[in-house]
């Protein structure tokens, strides 16, 4: 009996040691952060994940990062950085930010290679007068889109000649890896001749520049200049330019090993990576996670926009994030449950097939969520049966099961790398918080995954051209006021009659914004509130 009573003492201090430990994570710590541009997921949302455990976030101002109307200024950046990063308990940095102001920067810059490596030399001087604030930085390898004319932020030639350009590097890609067909062969030289050398050499000039950049970054890390070094293949595809420069620095990277340097697909999702390293870092964590595949191919799905398996591109986030990949889910601090469709296939969110009927492989998902949850395992979903929104057909069915509240992350937002990256890096920092700030999490993925990607950003997209005044989804201009007002009502309709709050808790101020101007993302804002 004495024995029980004080092993029941031991646990209750255990857990109440926990909870003091959860709620003064980062009390009185700082970290900066650099994003990649001002967009919601990659500042707002991002940094909201780690203020929930108690960390001061500090971004620069809107002014001097990159947002629609501008690039970005990277020498007004580095004024920022070095201003504030004294005391600071890490710093999360986006290089692309540090070179060309923002993402799309990257793409559209005339910069000599001594302009850019010249602002790339900062990062060593920035080492040297702050050594002991961890650097966490994160680069894009540039991405190869497939389209041209709906290809935004590209040379203007890319309307007209982005398909083919596509197609002549990912033959050109796949002549290193394996033989082309004679057929093939002739398509690439057709393709050079046809493309105009001017178009070809400024697209591969502006690429090598960027390449050349990365190269002296992963030479830094080598130095120990960066604590971490993520490198990101953003919008690449199984064979492409994009994920021919990433052979190449996997390649060269290669003898500092994935702890301390890493080549993986996406973009978007590598600033909440650096984030849970750096907290995980700083608080001496090293999360366990185990993984659950869907039914079918599974961990094979080669998604779209990635340019590596689905397996590949989790397992790269759980290392980048400052996890480790266990097999067995009763020793895991977080098990991440990966939807797939059973064929293997990616479509998109707002195709008409994305409906609630579920499909093969839904309620079998469906079941192991409910045996995770049964129990009591920290749970995060991983939404890329579609790309960029959520799966109505699981999300309905997680509906009716009462799902949506007993997990503890979700993602679903935009590529699979993204979705996944995204849900890994916040997911594993869910165990450090209370249950109102994981709800509060996991209604903004819902929010943007679920109701505005997988929903109501169609209904609106097709009464666009009914609105008064000028603007189109890639521009909203004139509309956007009417659009704002549109799919906020519209979402809280959605909301009203799909998801049901846990008891004590009541939703408020639910409105949707479009900070880019365009359909593509938005912003939401609302209140959780206590009955």
């Amino acid at each position: 009996m004495r024995k029980g009573i004080i092993f029941s003492l031991a646990i209750m201090i255990i857990s109440l040691a926990a909870v003091t430990f959860a709620a003064s994570v980062g009390q009185g710590k700082k970290i900066i952060y650099i994003p990649i541009d001002n967009r919601p997921i990659s500042l707002k949302q991002t940094a909201d994940v780690a203020e929930k455990l108690g960390y001061e976030v500090l971004v620069p101002p809107d002014e001097i990062l990159g947002t629609r109307e501008s690039i970005g200024d990277p020498d007004k950046l580095w004024d920022w950085l070095n201003k504030n990063a004294a005391g600071a308990d890490a710093a999360v940095i986006s290089t692309d930010a540090m070179l060309y102001g923002s993402l799309v920067g990257s793409r559209e810059h005339n910069l000599t290679d001594e302009e850019i490596m010249s602002r790339a030399k900062r990062f060593a001087d920035f080492k040297e007068k702050f050594p002991f604030v961890p650097i966490y930085a994160f680069s894009t390898i540039m991405r190869t889109a497939r389209m041209g004319s709906n290809a935004a932020y590209e040379p203007e030639y890319y309307a007209t000649y982005g398909m083919a350009i596509f197609r002549y590097t990912a033959l050109k890609d796949k002549a290193e890896v394996e033989k082309l067909t004679r057929k093939e062969q002739q398509e690439l030289a057709d393709l050079e001749k046809n493309i105009p050398k001017e178009y070809l050499d400024d697209w591969f000039q502006r690429r090598e520049k960027n390449y050349n950049a990365l190269k002296y970054f992963a030479d830094l890390a080598r130095e120990y200049k960066f604590d971490y070094l993520l490198f990101g293949a953003d919008d690449s595809a199984e064979y492409s330019q994009t994920h021919l420069e990433s052979r190449h620095l996997a390649e060269y990277t290669r003898d500092m090993g994935k702890f301390h340097c890493h080549v993986m697909s996406g973009a978007d999702e590598l600033g909440i990576l650096m984030i849970s390293r750096a907290v995980n870092k700083n608080i001496g964590e090293i999360p366990l996670v185990a993984v659950k595949y869907n039914e079918g191919k599974g961990p094979s799905t080669f998604p779209r926009y990635g340019n590596e398996t689905i397996s590949e591109s989790v397992d790269g986030a759980i290392l980048a994030a400052g996890g480790f990949r266990i097999n067995m889910d009763n020793r895991a601090d977080f098990v991440v449950a990966v939807n797939t469709n059973y064929d293997g296939k990616t479509l998109e969110a707002n195709y008409p097939e994305n409906v609630t009927t579920p499909r093969r492989g839904t309620k079998p998902f469906v079941k192991i969520l409910k045996d995770l949850t049964d129990k009591n395992y920290s749970v995060g979903v991983i939404d890329i049966a579609y790309a960029n929104g959520a799966d109505n057909a699981l999300m309905d069915q997680m509906r009716i099961n009462d799902l949506l509240f007993k997990i503890r992350a979700y993602g679903g937002w935009n590529t699979p790398s993204n979705s996944s990256g995204f849900l890994i890096g916040s997911g594993i920092l869910t165990r450090w918080m209370d249950n109102r700030d994981v709800e509060t999490l996991l209604l903004t993925r819902y929010f943007d995954d679920w109701v505005y990607q997988a929903n109501v950003r169609r209904v609106v997209t097709d009464m666009l051209p009914k609105l008064p005044g000028t603007g189109a989804k890639a521009s909203l201009d004139e509309k956007a006021a009417k659009v704002d007002e549109l799919t906020s009502q519209m979402a809280r309709k959605f909301v009203e009659e799909n998801i049901k709050l846990p008891q004590g808790y009541l939703l408020k101020n639910i409105f949707f914004t479009h900070p880019w101007n365009r359909m593509y993302e938005a912003g939401v804002s609302f209140e959780l509130i206590e009955e």
